[in-house]
């Protein structure tokens, strides 16, 4: 009996054994075979289908290839490099790519900052590093597909053998007069001074403009091109640590000063009628009898700045170049206006009288005052409880010169043009 006949007769498992051993047996491998045939048309066909597919998938359909990056991450300098210069030796450059990320940090976690340049091919520091510091340089870039590649280094800037210092004034914290320039002395002669005056920011609030002036090549001055308002905050900030002053000579400060201006008091010593009239804020406070310099040494002319105040104070003529003309151990109530000598002070030894009538000192401005400093009625005392080192005295009809800017604090002698035109 064969499977079709077995098929449409519906024989049931009884019939089946009524056939012989061998037609079962048969029967059994036809069934076998045909099964083993579907079987394998069906994979045949599955996997036919399958390759279509594929061979009709636009490329790379399968996912994008994370192979490697073509970017190419290069630092300057060298990983593990000793005595590195703190100034134009740290760069960060990718071929074949851009930089997404760059992190410079210092052996004390503080972050460098810098800019992206050429298309963000290119990174480099805004400022120099500084000396005898360890950084850590970390850094990504991908190439036009994305891909990231990675690169790491660590180097050493190097330890100077000579520094130098910048002796500031005023002092942080301090409440100054309106005619404050910020100063700075070096002890050491600078060469670079464009370098060191980068290294070097004054801003005020309110905000205006303020430059600085070189006086030779130890002196920094800064100043706005008017005497600072009444109330102005004056912020200093020094980043000299790394900066080469001169050949092998480095600068050591980090440092932020911060002073404000109290009022605004300038006083004019008038020297042929012999007062002066202070104003605050503009308006006249107080006129006083003064005495200023004999003809044989007249009184400088110019807008000086007092720098010092002492209560009470010796005055030598053999330190200014007067021999042994005059010796006061106590003179009260001085305050100068000069590194050359120039005081504005309490005077005892002259008759109350004569003030606002002679001119009778070696060129400083006097005002009646009595010995010993303790006086608080007299006009010595009165100007000096009423002044702030900063103040501005003006002499004006004098016989002498104007005073130099660099004897003293004396900046607002030179005009603005001059004055930003450097030293």
């Amino acid at each position: 009996m064969d499977l079709k006949t077995l098929a449409k007769e519906k024989l049931n498992p009884s019939a089946i054994r009524e056939d012989s051993r061998l037609q079962w047996i048969g029967g059994s491998a036809v069934g076998l075979l045909v099964l083993l045939l579907v079987l394998v048309l069906t994979l045949t066909m599955c996997g036919s289908g399958g390759s279509s597919a594929d061979d009709k998938a636009p490329a790379g359909a399968a996912g994008k290839d994370e192979g490697t990056s073509d970017a190419v991450v290069e630092i300057a300098p060298k990983d593990g490099s000793d005595d590195v210069a703190t100034s134009g030796a740290l760069e960060v450059g990718v071929t074949e790519g851009k930089l997404t990320r760059v992190a410079v940090k210092d052996d004390k976690d503080k972050a460098v900052k810098g800019t992206l340049l050429k298309g963000a091919s290119l990174w480099k520091p805004d400022r120099h590093l500084a000396t005898g510091t360890k950084y850590t340089v970390d850094v990504l870039a991908e190439d036009a597909e994305g891909r990231e590649s990675a690169k790491h280094a660590t180097f050493s800037t190097v330890v100077p053998k000579d520094t130098f210092v910048g002796y500031f004034t005023p002092e942080d914290g301090s409440k100054v007069g309106a005619g404050m320039p910020v100063s700075l002395n070096f002890n050491r002669s600078i060469a670079d001074r464009e370098a060191v005056e980068r290294a070097i920011s004054v801003t005020a609030d309110p905000k205006v403009e303020i430059e600085g002036h070189w006086f030779g090549d130890r002196r920094l001055d800064f100043r706005p091109e008017e005497y600072w308002a009444s109330g102005t905050d004056v912020t200093l900030e020094l980043d000299l640590n790394g900066v080469e002053g001169a050949n092998g000579v480095y600068g050591t400060q980090r440092k932020t000063v911060e002073f404000s201006v109290g009022r605004q008091q300038v006083s004019v010593v008038d020297a042929k009628k012999k007062t002066m009239v202070v104003k605050r804020d503009g308006k006249k406070i107080k006129t006083i009898p003064i005495t200023s310099g004999t003809d044989e040494n007249p009184t400088y002319n110019g807008k000086m700045v007092i720098s010092e105040k002492h209560k009470v104070t010796r005055m030598n003529g053999d330190t200014v170049g007067f021999g042994g003309e005059y010796d006061i151990k106590d003179v009260p109530h001085a305050m100068r206006l000069s590194t050359s000598g120039t005081f504005i002070h309490g005077n005892y030894w002259t008759p109350q009288g004569q003030f606002g009538q002679v001119n009778a000192s070696h060129g400083c401005v006097g005002l009646f005052d009595k010995r010993g400093g303790n006086s608080s009625s007299t006009p010595g005392a009165w100007f000096y409880e009423n002044s702030l080192v900063g103040d501005v005295v003006e002499v004006k009809n004098s016989d002498d010169e104007t005073i130099k800017p660099d004897n003293g604090l004396n900046a607002w002698n030179m005009d603005w043009k001059s004055w930003k035109a450097d030293g």
